[in-house]
């Protein structure tokens, strides 16, 4: 009655161009609604952003000016001077206002005991959102040392073009930036720029984190060709760079373990469609629930009533949007008022059952216990459970099927 070649399931992985990881897989249902991803790549990766102008730094390195204060300018009007307070050590006392673009710190009056010195980070923001950090680090001396402030030394941290590599199984983002000493001999900026990174318009289901790696490992995103996903590198000094790309993703559909199967009896027997019928009113029967049978594979779906369950047709994985149903009616013609058929899936109350205590399956609309009558014969509402067993029913997966 059922007859259909047993398919080999296989999986193999080759090694792609750049280092990347393809996965593939042979025979895995069709369209069970779930995706393994098996290799991402990034196209058309371009800055989205252009630096501010250079910032004015007053008084330059080693010398103090008559205001006694320490101040950052803005290159460009268009530009937006913020103070990163997290990163900044301000002596007590002393003062930081931003105000016109330009931020400025004040001395101590009178001057401190002894020499202080502080560190004052400045974000510069042009308007296309590109930020260079201004580091400067500045001293206040006790009398008779110059009034005021002086600039010790400074540096500008600017990023540069994101770019992008392929390791094994994914694809990392990576930022280096370029910090300049002001005078040269200054000493090395510490700690040095650390960048974190952010991303917008991926895909739902791909795996990321903040190191700047898109992994294959555990991403769920359906295959296709992303645009508009941007990626953005930011350091603990404020500097910050974006750039946009084009995503594409490869997949191999997968069903979601524990939902294609069958609900089988004691004896071997499950939901059978009968001769593959795929259509409304087609007569679900009992029948040796096996992988090589198409006619014994279904997917199950919670449904809408708590602990109720649907199951929709799915021949070798693949759905049908047929779900088994107890109409409360001769739908099939067989002569069974509560014979159990086909319907088109929808959730309603005559297409959910839910498991029993003693392992039976009641329909949510009939209130009748879904039962056999004999391999081959279609299955039907009854009230009580058969004697002898046969309404006992154990939801397989397609793993555990026989051949």
């Amino acid at each position: 009655m059922h007859f259909n070649l047993k398919k080999a399931v296989g999986i193999s992985v080759l090694p792609l161009l750049g280092g990347a990881l393809a996965v593939g897989a042979a025979a895995l249902p069709a369209s069970a609604q779930a995706w393994q991803d098996t290799s991402l790549q990034v196209n058309s990766l371009h800055s989205t952003g252009t630096v501010p102008g250079p910032a004015i730094i007053a008084p330059a390195p080693t010398q103090s000016n008559s205001q006694g204060t320490v101040t950052v300018s803005r290159a460009l009007t268009s530009d937006k001077l913020t103070v990163n307070s997290a990163m900044s050590r301000i002596p007590r006392g002393m003062t930081v206002s931003n105000s016109g673009g330009v931020v400025t710190v004040t001395g101590l009056t009178p001057p401190p005991a002894s020499t202080v010195q502080g560190t004052l980070v400045v974000d510069d923001t042009s308007a296309s959102g590109c930020t260079t950090a201004w580091i400067v680090v500045f001293d206040q001396g006790p009398s008779p040392a110059p009034a005021g402030l002086v600039t010790d030394y400074y540096y500008s941290d600017t990023p540069r073009a994101i770019t992008r590599s392929y390791p094994v199984g994914g694809v990392q983002f990576s930022e280096k930036p370029t910090v300049t000493p002001t005078p040269g001999t200054a000493p090395v900026l510490a700690p040095a720029p650390a960048y974190s990174f952010a991303y917008s318009g991926l895909p739902g289901g791909i795996v990321s984190n903040s190191a700047g790696l898109l992994t294959i490992a555990g991403s769920t995103a359906a295959p296709g060709t992303y645009g508009s996903v941007g990626v953005t590198a930011t350091d603990q000094y404020g500097a910050r760079t974006q750039s946009a790309f084009q995503l594409v993703v490869k997949a191999q559909p997968v069903y979601v373990p524990g939902n294609y199967g069958d609900m089988v009896n004691p004896f071997g027997n499950g939901f059978d469609v009968y001769q593959q019928h795929q259509a409304v009113n087609a007569i679900v029967a009992g029948w040796t629930a096996t992988k090589a049978d198409p006619a014994t594979h279904f997917i199950r779906h919670p449904g809408t009533v708590p602990g109720a369950y649907t199951f929709e047709y799915a021949p070798n994985g693949a759905g049908t949007g047929l779900s088994v149903s107890d109409p409360g009616y001769d739908a099939a013609g067989t002569g069974l008022k509560d014979g159990l058929v086909l319907r088109g899936s929808n959730n309603s109350l005559w297409q959910q059952f839910i498991p029993q205590p003693n392992g039976t399956l009641k329909n949510v609309a009939t209130g009748l216990i879904a039962s056999p009558n004999g391999t081959g014969a279609q299955l039907r509402g009854t009230t009580a459970p058969m004697s002898w067993g046969g309404s006992v029913y154990t939801w397989t997966d397609f793993s555990h099927l026989p051949g």
